[in-house]
């Protein structure tokens, strides 16, 4: 528990990542069917290694799957679905369909934005870009379809706006929807809500310059304290609180 990490150590670092999901509040959310992505895919892990696990058993087969999202956590959504037999496997986005080739006005470093296609959609996907999911319908509490529509991303003094296409709902058949659209902050239940931890505006470890919280002896690094990011980013952050943290140290060993 927290309470017992400040009892045994002078200095505690939580680089516990931002692994709350993002979820999609729309009607329907709450039918059974409609899952986060890492529930799925952890779940899959453990009966991969032979773990047990508590509740339900999470399996695509023989049915018709959407992931609404994209990135490597809708990649893998894909290929697991496939590899357990799912009768359909589609994938929506709600930004239009990237290009094919890395255009001018998005020169490097900046994140190139080009249509991705890994082995998982290579295994078989439909991909779908510019649709808004609306609502999920279902039949005595079960899933049986999404209801999309069509959107235009419109440029407005410098800024990208999202605008619906009147005329163009429509409902995408699927007995299971996996929720992969990022993730927003630290998960605040267990350490964070025990150490009692000040969070920032976007619910991430509130942190100073030297990483500190607002708990002494607690510091906080990665996309734990700053959101979902880069890797190398976390990586770095990580090195500089170590040196923060060995200077707080140095400092309490001489007093």
């Amino acid at each position: 528990s927290g309470k017992e990490l400040l009892q045994q150590y002078d200095a505690v670092v939580l680089a516990i990542g931002a692994m709350k999901p993002r979820d999609l509040a729309v009607e329907g959310r709450e039918l059974a069917g409609v899952y986060f992505a890492m529930e799925y895919l952890k779940q899959q892990n453990k009966v991969n290694r032979g773990v047990t696990f508590n509740g339900e058993r999470i399996n695509a087969a023989g049915k018709r799957v959407l992931v609404i999202g994209g990135g490597d956590t809708g990649s893998d959504c894909v290929g697991t679905a496939n590899r357990q037999r799912a009768e359909w496997v589609g994938q929506l986005e709600i930004l239009p369909r990237p290009p094919e080739k890395r255009q001018p006005g998005n020169p490097w470093p900046y994140w190139a934005n080009v249509l991705k296609t890994s082995s998982s959609h290579e295994e078989g996907c439909e991909r779908m870009w510019s649709l808004s999911t609306r609502r999920f319908i279902g039949e005595k509490g079960r899933l049986t379809g999404v209801e999309v529509q069509e959107v235009d991303w419109i440029k407005t003094d410098g800024k990208w706006q999202m605008q619906e296409k009147e005329g163009t709902l429509r409902i995408i058949k699927a007995d299971m929807v996996l929720l992969s659209m990022g993730f927003v902050h630290p998960v605040h239940e267990g350490l964070i809500t025990e150490l009692g931890l000040e969070l920032d505006q976007r619910g991430n470890i509130k942190v100073d310059k030297d990483f500190a919280t607002s708990q002494a002896g607690v510091f906080a690094s990665g996309d734990a304290a700053i959101g979902a990011s880069l890797v190398v980013t976390a990586i770095a952050k990580g090195q500089e609180c170590a040196l923060k943290v060995h200077e707080f140290l140095k400092k309490k060993t001489i007093v």
